[in-house]
């Protein structure tokens, strides 16, 4: 059994200090996954990489005793976390209140900021759930790949299946969901 998971059993006993020993043994794959993702985002952006995981363990270890399996289940979790806050996030911005329909205009140059990536984000994450519905594991990868950033090799060790198996779910979902975003 892995440090990992025998934190996650004494968090899951509600043990009063195996949360902060978790948060020290996964913080830093957490914050590098989250400046993965975060490097992604359209320029301009105001949030760091520290600010999203740190809203993603407060709202795994929000919860009285939270439940993970093992070290992959814990990092499903995570990336389910952070996808969660991004999509609010999204979805905060493009309200009336924040800005909504407003296009951001660049000092420097006058650049015009993009503002589809906030609608892409949406879109994935309305379809995502329908593709879990029939393809669970699919839409897994989906979560770590996308909305957690990690590597082809990094999902497929936290999902527990093959390097080959996960280049063929990411690619199936990507068609399934670019069809689905096409045809709504």
């Amino acid at each position: 059994m892995s440090d990992a998971t025998v934190i996650l059993t004494a968090v899951e006993r509600g043990e009063p200090d195996a949360a902060n020993q978790l948060l020290v043994l996964v913080y830093d794959e957490l914050r590098r996954l989250a400046a993965s993702k975060m490097a992604r985002e359209e320029p301009g952006q105001t949030w760091q990489p520290t600010e999203l995981v740190h809203e993603a363990w407060l709202r795994l270890m929000g919860r009285d005793n939270p439940k993970f399996e093992n070290r992959a289940y814990f990092f499903s979790a995570a990336a389910e976390a952070m996808r969660r806050i991004l999509i609010d996030r999204a979805r905060r911005k493009l309200t009336v209140r924040h800005g909504g329909d407003f296009e951001r205009i660049g000092l420097e140059g006058l650049d015009l900021a993009a503002p589809d990536a906030d609608q892409q984000l949406l879109a994935v994450h309305e379809v995502l759930d329908n593709l879990a519905k029939d393809h669970p594991v699919e839409a897994g990868v989906v979560k770590l790949r996308y909305f957690a950033g990690m590597t082809n090799e990094e999902t497929a060790r936290a999902l527990g299946i093959s390097l080959t198996t996960t280049k063929c779910y990411w690619t199936f979902a990507r068609t399934w969901i670019l069809h689905a975003i096409e045809h709504s």
